[in-house]
C-alpha cells in the first residue's frame, strides 16, 4: 500500500524521518517564501541544519499554568511568578488543606519536564551531523530543574499522579490539584474532563526562575510533511502550504479542530484572542497563551529517535521522582542510557 502525500507529523518526530530520507524537503516548493507568516520558534522546530523544510506547522503547544482560583483566593495565594514563590504557595496550600496539592507532576511520561527544560535554557537533544549528536539531560540546569521538584515531591507537597488517568480525572474534578501546568490545548481540554468545576479556573504564565523574565517552552503540536515517495510533489506540497496558511483553512484547524495556531496573523486577530471562556469566567484565555507564544525560546531541537530517549525517562528520572531517590542519579542514568542507544544505532556522541 502506498503512503499518503501528505501526513501530520508532532515536532519532535521529524528528526526520525529525516534521517532515514522520507520526507521531503519543501524549498523547492516555495516553502522557504512562508516563514514570516509563522512564529519563529514554530517554524524553527520544521527547519533542517541546513536550511532545509520538513513540514509546514500547524499546531502548538505554549506552556502555561491554569489554577483553581477558589482554591488560590481561600488561601490568600496569588498566581505564582517565580518558580520560588511557586514552592512557597505549595507549602502553604498542602499545610493548610493536606488534601489539596498546588499542583501534581505526573512521572509516567516526560512532557512537562521537556517542556521545562525548553523554559529553562536547556538544550538536551542536538543533531550535529548526519551521525554525530550531542546529548546534555544531566548538566547543571537539568539538575536545578530535578532538586527543585524532588524536594516538593519529598516534601509532601506536590503529588506524582499518573495524569490521564481515571484518578487523575477525579482528582481535577474532586479539586485536589490547584493548578495544571499544561499546554495551550490544555483549557478546552480541561473544559471537557472536568465539567463540574466551571468558572474555578484561571490561566496565567509559568511561573520563572528569574523575577522579571518571561519565557516558556512548548508541549506537543503537530505538522504537515510530504512523503518523499509521494508521486505527487507539487500538488502535495502547495496542499500542505494551503492547509496552514490560507486564512479560512487555518481558521477552521482553531475553531472546528481547536488547534492552536502557529500563526502570526491568527495570533493577532481579535476574533480569536479576544474570546471569553465562559468556563475560565470570562477570560481571555488565546490572549493569555498567544503571548505566551512569543515567549518559547527558538532552539530547542530533537533526535531521531525521541520514543525510546521518553521511555528511558519514565525508567530513569521519572522513577527517581515517583520513588522520591537521588534525581541526580536519575539524570546521570538517562544521560548514559541514551547515549548507550545512541552508538548502538551507530551514532557518535558528544556532550
Amino acid at each position: 500500500m502506498a503512503p499518503p502525500d501528505v501526513v501530520q507529523i508532532e515536532y519532535q518526530h521529524i528528526p526520525g524521518f529525516t534521517i532515514t530520507d522520507s520526507l521531503l524537503d519543501l524549498r523547492p516548493y516555495g516553502a522557504e517564501a512562508l516563514k514570516d507568516r509563522f512564529v519563529d520558534w514554530a517554524w524553527g522546530q520544521v527547519s533542517g541544519r541546513n536550511g532545509e523544510v520538513w513540514a509546514i506547522p500547524q499546531d502548538t503547544g505554549p506552556m502555561g499554568m491554569l489554577y483553581r482560583k477558589d482554591i488560590f483566593d481561600k488561601h490568600g495565594i496569588e498566581p505564582p511568578k517565580t518558580w520560588d514563590e511557586f514552592a512557597a504557595a505549595a507549602r502553604k496550600l498542602h499545610a493548610a488543606d493536606p488534601g489539596v496539592y498546588l499542583t501534581n507532576f505526573p512521572t509516567n511520561h516526560n512532557s512537562i519536564w521537556t517542556g521545562l527544560m525548553w523554559q529553562a535554557g536547556v538544550k538536551p537533544f542536538q543533531m550535529k551531523g548526519a551521525d554525530q549528536i550531542s546529548v546534555d539531560v544531566a548538566g547543571e540546569t537539568s539538575k536545578k530543574l530535578a532538586s527543585y521538584w524532588s524536594g516538593l515531591v519529598k516534601e509532601g507537597v506536590v503529588s506524582t499522579d499518573a495524569d490521564f488517568s481515571d484518578q487523575w480525572f477525579q482528582a481535577l474534578n474532586k479539586g485536589r490539584y490547584a493548578t495544571w501546568l499544561t499546554a495551550a490545548w490544555g483549557p478546552l481540554f480541561l473544559s471537557t474532563s472536568a465539567k463540574e468545576t466551571r468558572g474555578k479556573w484561571r490561566v496565567a504564565p509559568l511561573p520563572q526562575w528569574t523575577a522579571g523574565e518571561q519565557k516558556s517552552g512548548n508541549w506537543g503540536g503537530s505538522t504537515s510533511a510530504v512523503v518523499k515517495m509521494t508521486k505527487n510533489p507539487i500538488a502535495a506540497a502547495k496542499f500542505a502550504e494551503f492547509l496552514n496558511t490560507d486564512p479560512e483553512s487555518a481558521r477552521m484547524l482553531t475553531t472546528l479542530q481547536f488547534l492552536y495556531p502557529p500563526t502570526k496573523a491568527l495570533l493577532s486577530d481579535p476574533a480569536f484572542v479576544e474570546q471569553k471562556a465562559d468556563f475560565y469566567g470570562g477570560q481571555q484565555v488565546n490572549k493569555v497563551f498567544a503571548d505566551i507564544s512569543g515567549t518559547v525560546p527558538t532552539d530547542f531541537t530533537w533526535l531521531p529517535f525521541m520514543d525510546q530517549i521518553n521511555n528511558d525517562w519514565n525508567e530513569t528520572v521519572g522513577k527517581s521522582l515517583a520513588d522520591k531517590t537521588d534525581p541526580a542519579a536519575g539524570l546521570d542514568k538517562w544521560q548514559q542510557t541514551i547515549t548507550t542507544y545512541a552508538e548502538k544505532q551507530g551514532f557518535k556522541v558528544a556532550r
